[in-house]
């Protein structure tokens, strides 16, 4: 697998790849979250297991099962640590116990390291026989303001993890007695989502949904959840076409435990009825995704709260510049008037987008700047890197050994002050 992406990264890349699985072969890896279908997290685990997999590391993804009153109440709770106002009541903390205490009957958490994803397995930890010095818990949400009563409930569980994985700085939290860690998340370039594609297959993809490729063209990817403000899109995309005669994607679908995401696509496409112009796909297929964005003048994702936004990055990657929300990771990825713009209202993105619609130059440029960006730092090759890093120092830290961990190139371990991040040369 590794030999596929020689050309594509630096060769030193591979070379470190290949000396870390001579280390860590035969040693398991284990995953677990609450989706196999839908969602950045589900995504970048399709992407991961089968590396690892090749490198000769066993691994295994185990998804937790739950009733819709389950996933209403991990729904509540992912709003609430990204900053919503809701409370939780004690019942429905008690339902949330009781799914996990049912799912920890069929499940084995035996690996050598085990990564448990964001918050709805996370109390594993209480009903699984296991050695919580092989336990990591992988955040994916934006904690940067999370609702303290939330987080209370949460960090009692967290708290007893090995070691803790953020995205970007601003979402670690200074009251957590454990090693703290940064690893962002990656996109696959030779995905079917992300790899090459000729004029004719873009062509044959707009043709299928009616959009005209001579007209500007903006397009939004993300599931149809609040925090992505699809709404928002459609007010500046409405202000743009005041001035220019473009037409506006809003392309995606719902994960399994997202049960909001049905409502929320309604209040889309009441939105945006009426207009011939508003294009509102559901579930696109990844040619299909990749066709749309590499067919687009600009792409925005207008979020209000992100955990990191694989969305831009792979926008990016298509070489089209970003109009993203000025929040959580989209800041770490967007090089504000580099590689696209970061925005705070609809009215901000519209004044951006009839910019880059006016200056094509311009356009063109930050689309270019953003592909390098995302070649040297949120390819694959990268985060299978930080994951090999990662295993090797839960194993070090089992086994007596201080846990140290390189301060470069997107692993780093938090200092005293949890926001602030630390890096060497």
């Amino acid at each position: 697998m590794i030999e596929k992406y020689r050309g594509i990264v630096p060769d030193a890349a591979l070379d470190e790849l290949y000396a870390l699985s001579r280390i860590l072969r035969t040693r398991s890896l284990l995953h677990v979250n609450s989706t196999r279908t839908g969602g950045g997290v589900a995504e970048i685990l399709a992407g991961i297991v089968p590396w690892t997999e090749s490198l000769g590391i066993p691994t295994r993804w185990e998804v937790i099962s739950g009733t819709p009153g389950f996933f209403e109440v991990t729904k509540s709770m992912h709003n609430a640590l990204q900053g919503a106002d809701i409370e939780i009541s004690h019942s429905d903390l008690q339902v949330y116990l009781q799914n996990l205490q049912d799912n920890a009957r069929r499940m084995q958490l035996n690996a050598d390291v085990v990564v448990i994803h964001d918050p709805q397995p996370a109390y594993l930890i209480d009903y699984c026989p296991v050695n919580p010095k092989s336990l990591v818990w992988r955040c994916h949400i934006d904690l940067s303001h999370p609702s303290a009563h939330v987080w209370r409930f949460l960090r009692q569980a967290v708290s007893r993890y090995a070691m803790v994985v953020f995205h970007v700085p601003q979402f670690a939290q200074a009251d957590l007695p454990v090693p703290q860690v940064l690893i962002a998340p990656s996109i696959d370039p030779l995905a079917d989502k992300n790899r090459h594609l000729d004029e004719e297959e873009i062509t044959a993809v707009t043709d299928r949904f009616g959009i005209d490729r001579s007209r500007p063209i903006l397009v939004q990817i993300s599931r149809f959840d609040r925090f992505k403000d699809p709404l928002g899109v459609i007010k500046a995309y409405k202000q743009v076409r005041q001035n220019f005669d473009c037409q506006l994607v809003l392309a995606g679908g719902s994960a399994t435990d997202d049960p909001e995401g049905p409502r929320v696509r309604a209040e889309v496409e009441q939105a945006a009825a009426g207009d011939p112009d508003i294009f509102v796909l559901s579930s696109p297929t990844d040619i299909e995704v990749n066709a749309l964005q590499r067919a687009a003048t600009v792409i925005l994702q207008k979020s209000v709260r992100e955990g990191f936004g694989l969305t831009v990055t792979e926008a990016m990657w298509k070489g089209k510049p970003v109009i993203g929300g000025a929040v959580g990771g989209i800041t770490s990825q967007i090089v504000h008037g580099v590689t696209g713009f970061l925005v705070h209202s609809p009215d901000g993105a519209a004044f951006r987008l009839r910019y880059l619609l006016s200056h094509p130059r311009a356009t063109r440029q930050m689309g270019e700047k953003g592909r390098e960006h995302v070649r040297h730092n949120y390819l694959i090759t990268r985060h299978v890197r930080d994951y090999l890093l990662l295993m090797l120092n839960i194993l070090e830290g089992r086994s007596g050994r201080p846990i140290l961990l390189p301060r470069k190139n997107g692993t780093v371990i938090l200092g005293e002050k949890p926001h602030e991040s630390v890096s060497g040369p």
